[in-house]
């Protein structure tokens, strides 16, 4: 599972001269013969599933592009600690100029993949998607998204222009949910799917009524479900989203929903630990 070299260029030349500031790498350039060349392996510290291997080749690859590049597993691969993921040989000041663009990818990456994993297990029983959300870093969605898909979940809507998703605030303005409903219908595409969220069930039924492709059932406790989905007979697609955490998901699953989405796989999950070994050659 691998993402086209034009789809990540951007970050991760954004992330390169970022980091190369106005005069490249000041503490290599300094201390490392021009001609020393070495071999450095990424190592696994932690269990999880590991992500952003294209961004990690790419990076050396735009420091230096006579590196070789030589990846041991593919993203999407679960890994424990001590495994080697890849490895990266050629000129030493090339490597060590690119060493930790390379590791910023894979070990944020790596994190919402694993994240994303864990979840998807606690459902696993169950027919139900897990899903991320829009809530991701500006300028890196794209290779969030993918590390969520890399875990096994599945992607919400990449923006504002892929979907119509008619939350509390549209209705508010709109005047009511089979107002703004109805004027979505008229407005969309014959391919564009329509979600609105809900706060109650009333407000679901009326959704129903309404004719919506999709209803998202926002922060429902579990019992609240289990009676949308006994309303719902199958009408619409049914998305919980509100209080998903990995101690909830697994009964939030059991309701019978179709997919339930979460900001914390893109946003909260925690760093995978990744070592760079260098071997002198």
């Amino acid at each position: 599972m691998d993402l086209p070299k034009i789809l990540i260029e951007d970050e991760v030349r954004r992330a390169l001269l970022e980091d190369l500031g106005r005069a490249g790498d000041l503490s290599t350039q300094a201390t490392i013969d021009p001609e020393t060349t070495a071999t450095a392996l990424f190592v696994a510290r932690d269990a999880g599933v590991v992500c952003g291997l294209p961004h990690a080749a790419l990076a050396f690859e735009f420091i230096d592009s006579r590196l070789i590049f030589d990846q041991q597993i593919s993203d999407g691969d679960h890994v424990t600690p001590g495994t080697v993921i890849a490895s990266v040989s050629g000129h030493a000041r090339s490597i060590l100029s690119a060493e930790r663009t390379a590791l910023n990818f894979m070990c944020h990456l790596s994190g919402i993949s694993t994240l994303t994993a864990q979840f998807v297990s606690q459902i696993a029983h169950t027919g139900a998607r897990m899903c991320c959300t829009r809530k991701t870093i500006p300028g890196f969605r794209a290779s969030q998204k993918y590390a969520v898909r890399c875990g096994g979940g599945s992607n919400h809507r990449f923006g504002l222009d892929d979907a119509i998703l008619i939350k509390d605030n549209h209705i508010a303005v709109a005047g009511g949910i089979t107002k703004a409903l109805k004027a979505a219908k008229a407005f969309a595409g014959h391919l564009v799917k329509i979600e609105i969220e809900v706060d109650t069930l009333e407000q679901f039924e009326e959704a129903l009524g309404a004719g919506a492709d999709c209803v998202l059932l926002d922060n429902f406790s579990a019992e609240r479900l289990v009676e949308a989905v006994q309303v719902n007979q199958g009408r619409a697609a049914l998305e919980a989203s509100g209080g998903v955490k990995l101690g909830t998901v697994k009964a939030i699953a059991e309701s019978g929903v179709d997919y339930i989405s979460s900001s914390q796989i893109t946003m909260s999950a925690s760093t995978f630990d990744i070592g760079l070994d260098i071997e002198l050659r």
